[in-house]
């Protein structure tokens, strides 16, 4: 099933999907394990950081692989994809899915880059994702807040022809001093607006009563990045305090397992079946 199949029928259902980044093999296999524990599909995400680090092609083989051994229904999709040529080279290596993020550019600005990956993408029969609004990245403010706007959220779906659009409504990527507090109804409004998949960026630290209420109203994919890298590099550094063990392939699945745990969690409450 393609991508863009998906993600309408959950949102129709009411329910949601996890997009979990991934940043070598242990953390890929951690988000596999609880995705096949509970015989849920998944998301494979690959910033360009990530894919820096480890190579495109290895890290693609290493999400297919990983797919198939585990026997997870799933797709590998750019997450945060800053520029079309990004994005044709994960096109070429065969993603199934691609974000192209011009959320800080001017909004007719956002609209011609946006639509060149989407003709691109077409080629491929992939999918594409976009942002509007302002979803504070690591580092930034999490003050300033510009929320996703229904009127120019149908605008730019109908300019640009993108499968599944990332909303600002009261996220942020990175973890929170304070608990956020979703603007839902925006969300509803947005949801009445366009018919295409809602992404909610920005999912670690949510709490889950806003993470079900977001998806009941049509959110349908959550990514989850942060608490992966945390749990997976606090569990490591507490079992390497007073530890001599050099075999890594003894200390790594240890910070594995952790994840699996954190993940099975996530896909409990973004299966929304309450």
């Amino acid at each position: 099933m393609k991508l863009k199949e998906k993600l309408h029928q959950l949102r129709s259902e009411g329910r949601g999907i996890l997009a979990t980044n991934f940043y070598n093999l242990e953390t890929l296999h951690g988000v596999l394990g609880a995705a096949s524990e509970m015989n849920e599909p998944l998301i494979l995400q690959l910033t360009e950081s990530s894919i820096d680090y480890m190579g495109l092609e290895t890290a693609v083989n290493l999400g297919r692989t990983g797919l198939k051994q585990f026997g997870v229904e799933g797709w590998i999709h750019l997450d945060h994809g800053g520029s079309v040529e990004l994005a044709q080279r994960c096109l070429d290596a065969g993603f199934d899915s691609v974000m192209i993020d011009g959320s800080e550019l001017a909004f007719e600005e956002n609209i011609k880059i946006t639509k060149e990956v989407v003709a691109r993408a077409k080629k491929y029969g992939a999918h594409v994702e976009a942002e509007l609004g302002y979803v504070a990245k690591l580092g930034q403010s999490h003050d300033d807040k510009v929320f996703t706007q229904p009127e120019e959220a149908k605008q730019f779906v109908e300019e640009t022809g993108i499968d599944a659009l990332a909303v600002a409504i009261g996220t942020a990527h990175g973890f929170y001093k304070k608990e956020p507090e979703l603007q839902l109804g925006l969300l509803e409004r947005i949801a009445e607006a366009t018919p295409v998949g809602l992404v909610l960026h920005g999912g670690s630290g949510v709490p889950a009563s806003q993470l079900q209420a977001a998806i009941s109203r049509g959110i349908c994919k959550v990514n989850l990045a942060t608490e992966i890298k945390n749990i997976f590099m606090k569990t490591l550094q507490f079992q390497l305090r007073n530890n001599e063990e050099i075999d890594l392939r003894k200390v790594f699945p240890v910070a594995t397992g952790e994840i699996t745990k954190l993940v099975k969690g996530k896909l409990e409450t973004i299966k929304n079946n309450t």
